[in-house]
């Protein structure tokens, strides 16, 4: 380290500007250690291997907003309302922010940094009469530069690049299952109440059906036997109808939290039953080779796997040399009044480097960590694309085998009723006993039942369909606030 005053030439400014030059280009001109991240080779297939029948197509999907095919104002609503206040969501959005501020933090390591300070010192040298004392004032700026030779900033740089589109993408995996979750327990909610209608209708005739066998029993038509059955068949459907009531509650208080607001604050709006909201006719789902990159689960562990690889960059440029070019300009004088005199100008500069040679067994190890944890990294990013494609494959079978099942249940429930019908009116003719109208109404009430379940399913499972191609996240995130830029490239 040298040090001169003012007046020597080559000034400070001229050897701090061309040392700087000269480093940066040997540094920047370096490759950076470590292995660069490559993209995953994942083996996918072209087609689905489910059947695409029951309006499923192979067309070109369009997945934004992809709710407003259900052609619900009241689901539109809640879902418009869910992107705002949803506390998964806004927690992730200040995870970016988070990650941001890293990614500029590491950013910001690669640039000089520059400290400036003053000081004062009152010295007293020597005993007795021949003690001397003096002052001193100073004040400067110092500086220093690590300059990133072997590109260990660079990978830092890096992994919170990485990061910060993981947790962009993070973003965009909240939103598919927050859209989804709406949307299923919206569904659930006017399930419930057709359920809770199909209850309270039967409910209704079975009332009428024990009036009946009573005024039999009255004219001596029917004995107590049959009236204690009516009594029962009644009293059966109607402990049917508060578990129905109590799910109906806790789909409106689930729909309330996922919205951002306190249990019941929507069972004003939903008291009104509505009718389940049904799918379209077609459904177009793309390409299963499409699907890699609508999931924003698979962005976030490719780039997580990414991160992982440029840290073992990081890791490995420990073992080698850090060189530092530092440099201080500043003022100093034994009188406050020559502070500012050119004689008191001083300056220093000079690189200084720094090796840590006798902890390479130690750096090995963390780099074998890092490594491992690439490795995990890349497993966990295979065993997402591989539950990708399950939860895509296994909700289209089960969309075209529920309407399967749903048309079957509706063909029962019309058979089902007009043996109810027939039924009733033998038993009034005297034509077959009592236990045929009883049986009649229990299977009335259980394809009702059974039939309004499926077609909710039916539509819970299109929603399944439209979460597992990764829908919606796009359209919904632009309406973040704070967080327009927040989602990953697809």
């Amino acid at each position: 380290m040298s040090e001169r005053r003012a007046s020597a030439k080559p000034c400070a400014a001229a050897i701090l500007t061309a040392f700087a030059a000269a480093c940066a280009a040997m540094s920047g001109g370096c490759a950076a250690v470590g292995p660069d991240a490559r993209p995953p080779q994942t083996v996918v297939a072209e087609r689905w291997s489910a059947e695409l029948a029951r309006g499923l197509t192979g067309s070109t999907a369009d997945l934004e907003q992809w709710w407003s095919v259900l052609g619900d104002r009241m689901l539109d609503d809640l879902i418009r309302r869910a992107i705002a206040g949803n506390t998964d969501t806004r927690s992730a959005v200040a995870r970016i922010r988070e990650a941001r501020a890293h990614r500029a933090e590491a950013a910001g390591a690669v640039a000089p940094s520059v400290d400036g300070g003053a000081s004062y010192a009152r010295r007293r040298s020597g005993n007795g009469n021949s003690a001397v004392e003096s002052d001193n004032y100073s004040s400067a700026f110092d500086a220093s530069w690590e300059l990133d030779i072997f590109g260990g900033l660079r990978r830092t740089i890096e992994q919170r690049q990485a990061e910060l589109d993981a947790s962009r993408a993070d973003l965009g995996d909240v939103l598919v299952s927050v859209l989804a979750e709406v949307a299923r327990n919206y569904v659930e909610v006017r399930s419930l109440q057709a359920r809770v209608a199909i209850a309270q209708s039967n409910l209704r005739s079975q009332t009428d059906t024990l009036e009946l066998v009573q005024l039999r029993r009255n004219a001596g038509l029917s004995d107590e036997l049959e009236v204690a059955q009516a009594r029962y068949n009644l009293a059966d459907t109607q402990a049917r109808i508060p578990p129905l009531q109590s799910g109906l509650a806790a789909a409106r208080n689930r729909l309330a939290v996922l919205l951002g607001v306190p249990a019941g604050s929507l069972d004003r709006e939903l008291d009104a039953p509505a009718p389940v909201p049904s799918v379209p006719a077609t459904v177009a789902v793309g390409l299963s080779a499409d699907l890699l990159r609508r999931r924003p689960d698979v962005a976030r562990s490719e780039q997580q796997l990414v991160a992982a690889t440029a840290a073992i960059g990081v890791a490995t440029a420990d073992l080698y040399p850090k060189l530092t070019l530092s440099g201080s300009i500043g003022l100093s004088a034994l009188d406050l009044a020559d502070l500012g005199s050119a004689a008191s100008r001083t300056f220093s500069i000079g690189p200084s480097l720094t090796w840590n040679l006798f902890d390479a067994a130690r750096t090995r190890q963390r780099i074998e960590a890092q490594s491992a944890l690439q490795e995990q990294a890349l497993a966990a990013y295979e065993g997402t694309v591989l539950k990708a494609y399950e939860e895509a494959e296994n909700a289209l079978v089960a969309y075209v085998r529920e309407q399967i099942r749903r048309d079957s249940l509706e063909e029962a429930v019309d058979a089902a009723r007009l043996a109810d019908q027939l039924a009733r009116t033998k038993y009034v003719n005297g034509l077959v006993d009592f236990q045929q109208v009883l049986d009649a109404e229990r299977a009335k009430l259980a394809f009702e039942e059974a039939a309004a379940q499926s077609s909710a399913a039916v539509t819970t499972d299109l929603i399944a369909i439209y979460k597992a191609l990764g829908g919606g996240w796009k359209s919904a995130g632009s309406g973040i606030s704070g967080a327009a830029d927040a989602a990953p490239a697809s």
